[in-house]
């Protein structure tokens, strides 16, 4: 019975662990669609293009049109008729006002493409995001595969442990060996057990954390595709640091990134020295209004109005009059008689501002300085940085190489050893140190193998290639 739940599990773990799944650019696809901090470096960009249209846009002529309607009580001159009003006057104005900046010490341009480069600079940081989640996605990857291994060891050792306490067994029965030969087995057994449970642990765990890294639900099924690997020392030889770091300095986008940046700081030092010089804008204003006191002549009667007599004949006087008939001026008439015209022009010459030009002047110096530090820092620390991966993928091929030729001696020291075993020539805690040293070189290889993987991985990353296996 206990064997029959044993090769169960087996075979479960076997059919969950190694179907068919999502391969590594699936996995490198889908992370890049459902990043939250992708995402977030995209609104930061559209931010970024927002500024540098607006900067565009601040070259063009402005258009304002407005207008207001306002009710007076109280004594006022009406700037219309230039009569006081005593009562309740209504009066509404309407205004049309265009204007365009002629010169600005090119503060325009050179904002424009202060904002241009740093768009650029946003743009190729995005990029560089993305490339480093392809990179952390592919390492996650190697790792579920690398527990794949680990899982399928275990189930083989198992399944030997399992064998060889069966034969044991057997011959244990039949009063060919001892029965501590059959404890033995057994607790080896157990611990191979113990083993495959660990390892599957840590698959599952692996697995997860490249879940957590998609964004997938943790609660779904999800298995990987499997790559096949062809390792060699020639996959090394192809690399040179020298070369790699040449090809970086063209594709990687955080160098781009701090090379734009380095430029939008030259072009905003250029923006605050605009400031120095003398500013001229044309405008020109289309106004027109409307007051309740203005009137305009209905009618007109001329009379002759008696104003006194003489004192010697006593004749009346008579001057000439006109009598007169007013109504309001209407809306539309008031209009076109109160259209006013005016063009501007307007010369700005900064002389002295609390120093703020000054200031502005030496801040934008002192950024664009640290600006090219920082795109020295990249550079250096790109060029570490490869030497250094270099090292780690040689130190890594070594390190497979050993432990492949440590791996195959001891799979002939094991072979040799269950033979013996077999025969009756050693005991059974000399083969299970056998089965166990096999286990833990095996185990060894597996670990320098993806970690020299990992390393050439990192090497194509620097030179912009694609990650895939």
């Amino acid at each position: 019975m206990k064997k029959t739940v044993i090769l169960f599990v087996l075979s479960f773990i076997s059919f969950s662990g190694f179907s068919q799944g999502w391969n590594l650019q699936q996995c490198i696809d889908y992370a890049l669609k459902n990043n939250l901090t992708l995402k977030q470096g995209q609104v930061n960009n559209d931010i970024n293009k927002v500024n540098y249209t607006q900067s565009k846009a601040t070259i063009l002529p402005s258009l304002n049109a407005g207008g207001n309607h306002t009710y007076n009580n109280g004594q006022k001159i009406d700037p219309y008729t230039n009569r006081f009003a005593t009562n309740t006057i209504l009066s509404e104005n309407f205004y049309a006002q265009a204007q365009v900046t002629l010169w600005s010490g090119m503060q325009q341009y050179n904002n424009v493409k202060k904002n241009q480069y740093a768009l650029m600079s946003s743009q190729e940081n995005y990029e560089q995001q993305k490339n480093d989640l392809a990179l952390n996605v592919a390492s996650s990857f190697l790792q579920v595969v690398y527990n794949i291994e680990l899982l399928k060891v275990s189930e083989q050792q198992v399944k030997i442990s399992q064998q060889q306490l069966d034969r044991t067994q057997k011959l244990a029965d039949a009063g060919a060996t001892a029965l501590s030969a059959v404890y033995d087995i057994k607790a080896q057994l157990a611990t191979d057990q113990y083993g495959l449970v660990t390892a599957q642990n840590n698959y599952n765990l692996a697995l997860l954390a490249l879940k957590q890294l998609l964004y997938l639900d943790s609660l779904n099924s999800f298995t990987i595709e499997k790559p096949a690997f062809e390792l060699s020392a020639a996959d090394l030889a192809a690399y040179q640091p020298s070369d790699i770091y040449q090809t970086a300095l063209k594709t990687q986008h955080k160098i781009k990134s701090a090379e734009y940046n380095l430029i939008s700081s030259e072009k905003n030092l250029a923006y605050s020295r605009g400031k120095i010089s003398p500013s001229l804008s044309f405008a020109g204003t289309l106004g027109t209004g409307y007051s309740g006191l203005d009137q305009r002549v209905v009618s007109s009667t001329p009379t002759m109005e008696a104003i006194g007599i003489t004192q010697t004949s006593h004749d009346i006087v008579y001057i000439p009059s006109v009598n007169t008939v007013t109504e309001k001026t209407p809306w539309a008439a008031q209009l076109g008689n109160n259209l006013n015209k005016s063009i501007a022009f307007t010369l700005n010459i900064p002389l002295f501002n609390g120093l703020s030009t000054y200031s502005g002047i030496q801040t934008a110096k002192l950024q664009m300085l640290n600006n090219k530090y920082g795109y020295d820092i990249a550079k250096q620390q790109l060029y570490k940085t490869i030497v250094q991966a270099y090292a780690d993928a040689q130190g890594a091929l070594n390190k497979y190489t050993s432990a492949k030729v440590a791996y195959e001696t001891s799979m002939q020291s094991f072979s040799y050893a269950e033979q013996k075993f077999n025969a009756g020539v050693i005991n059974s805690f000399d083969y299970n140190n056998s089965k166990n040293r096999t286990l833990r070189t095996e185990t060894d290889m597996l670990n320098a193998k993806y970690d020299f993987i990992f390393k050439l991985k990192v090497l194509d990353y620097y030179q912009g290639k694609p990650l895939s296996f």
